[in-house]
């Protein structure tokens, strides 16, 4: 029997150690994520492992409500001693969850704490850790710091003013680049009820107003300029499905108009008017460079009485069943006809799309840019052993798995940082597994250029975006 966790934790065979030497220290490039830059600027401090290790963790919110905990020691107040108590008495019946994994990878690799965590246990890692937790060195930097974080993409609407990423690029004693990510959705969204407002603001914002649809395209195109100068370098949607229909300015200007108004729109309306959008972003991202990100597939807020109570992003999204094939090949393809389509990455939540995402990556590659449409890694509920080792397969068996951009934390935690080495052992696993079994040459210098590419390198590559 081996060792909870022991050093070769989820390495099989002799092959998956030798390559996990290789891609253990490499560092972090996290493309996608929403960790706040406030919070980097300011440098926080933690007032204990119940507020770092809970605050903004809906995944550990949604397994404590599956426990029976009350909201009170999930996300809704409550005191941060019994939300950990309740946690640990929530972590034995994880098994087989991702969480279980991860929360002990946090209290090792951060805290130096090797014991499990259990209601018994939970009182000394609590005083352990806080302990730490008082120094500065595990305010918020330093923890990035001590990944080895080369570069953070947070996550930000048009209407931010990004002022704190401005703040730390010129603060140099932070060596950690922390950039912007423009995510438009709010835009994009017209039957949403704040859709008005939204766009209102807006072009408030911009001076150039929000009365008609190429005033609002013009706003959207002054804060992509914006961001760009600001260092951003990445866009990314939630299309929860994906909309198409055939170009028409005049029925998306119409379709702007009507929900200016407060009418109703029709399905066809609404989707030319999303197409007209997205089109418009594509060709403004690949005019500057960016990588573009389609997030698809969540089934977002379908608790009324929680989302009304506590607002969204709290736990109670799941994966939706919506098709996704035909829209998504005609909405590249749009971009693709008129030499607009810029790199892109794919990312599915419903895993029944693998391989419509993996298949559809090769259908817009283009050559002297490799693996210019990528399909990303296992995302949200995705993002665990089965998950990864179904979208790489699928990666694997439809593209060229050595040009994958790999990982990203996509989390609100400073301390998911861990998932990478979840994901690094995951993957030297499986490419071990196909060494010794006979499926690639057990050439130890190529192996180890795959791993470093797609544990680093590749997305320094294809992001363009300058480590210090």
């Amino acid at each position: 029997m081996k060792e909870f966790m022991d050093k070769d934790f989820l390495l099989s065979t002799d092959t998956a150690r030798k390559l996990y030497k290789t891609a253990r220290d490499m560092p972090i490039f996290d493309y996608h994520c929403h960790l706040s830059p406030r919070e980097i600027y300011e440098n926080i401090q933690f007032r204990n492992i119940g507020h770092l290790m809970l605050g903004g963790d809906h995944y550990k919110w949604r397994a404590m409500r599956a426990n029976g905990a009350p909201e009170a020691l999930c996300c809704a107040g409550g005191d941060d001693w019994e939300k950990f108590l309740a946690f640990a008495g929530t972590l034995k019946y994880a098994i087989g969850n991702p969480l279980y994994h991860w929360t002990h990878l946090e209290l090792r690799r951060v805290f130096g704490i090797t014991d499990v965590l259990t209601e018994k246990s939970a009182k000394a890692i609590w005083d352990k850790a806080n302990a730490m937790l008082q120094t500065d060195d595990f305010r918020c930097r330093r923890l990035i710091e001590k990944f080895n974080v080369k570069v953070i993409c947070t996550t930000d609407d048009p209407c931010d003013d990004l002022h704190y990423h401005k703040l730390l690029a010129q603060d140099r004693s932070f060596k950690v680049r922390v950039l912007p990510a423009f995510r438009p959705d709010k835009a994009v969204r017209i039957e949403d009820p704040g859709f008005v407002q939204y766009v209102t603001q807006l072009g408030r914002l911009t001076g150039k107003g929000a009365l008609n649809l190429q005033d609002m395209l013009a706003s959207l195109e002054a804060r992509v300029a914006y961001f760009h100068e600001t260092g951003a370098r990445v866009s990314d949607h939630g299309l929860d499905t994906v909309p198409y229909a055939e170009p028409d300015y005049a029925l998306a200007q119409e379709a702007y108009r009507k929900a200016l108004s407060g009418e109703a729109l029709s399905p066809l309306e609404r989707d030319t008017y999303k197409t007209c959008v997205l089109r418009s972003l594509g060709r403004m991202y690949a005019a500057r460079g960016w990588v573009m990100q389609y997030h698809i597939g969540a089934l977002r807020n379908n608790n009324t009485r929680m989302l009304q109570r506590l607002g969204a992003d709290v736990g109670c999204d799941s994966s939706a069943d919506a098709p996704v094939a035909a829209n998504l090949a005609r909405l590249l393809d749009v971009l693709e006809r008129e030499n607009a389509l810029p790199k892109t990455i794919l990312y599915c939540l419903n895993p029944r799309e693998n391989y419509t995402l993996a298949t559809m990556t090769g259908n817009f590659q283009t050559g002297g840019v490799p693996g210019k449409i990528q399909f990303g890694a296992g995302w949200w509920f995705a993002d665990q052993k089965p998950g990864m080792i179904d979208q790489m397969t699928a990666l694997a068996t439809q593209g060229l798995l050595g040009r994958f951009v790999g990982m990203l934390t996509d989390s609100r935690s400073f301390i998911s940082y861990t998932r990478h080495e979840y994901f690094r052992r995951i993957l030297c696993d499986m490419i071990g597994r196909w060494v010794e079994e006979g499926e690639y040459p057990a050439d130890m210098d190529t192996l180890k250029q795959l791993v470093r590419g797609i544990c680093y390198e590749n997305a320094v590559e294809y992001f363009g975006i300058d480590v210090r």
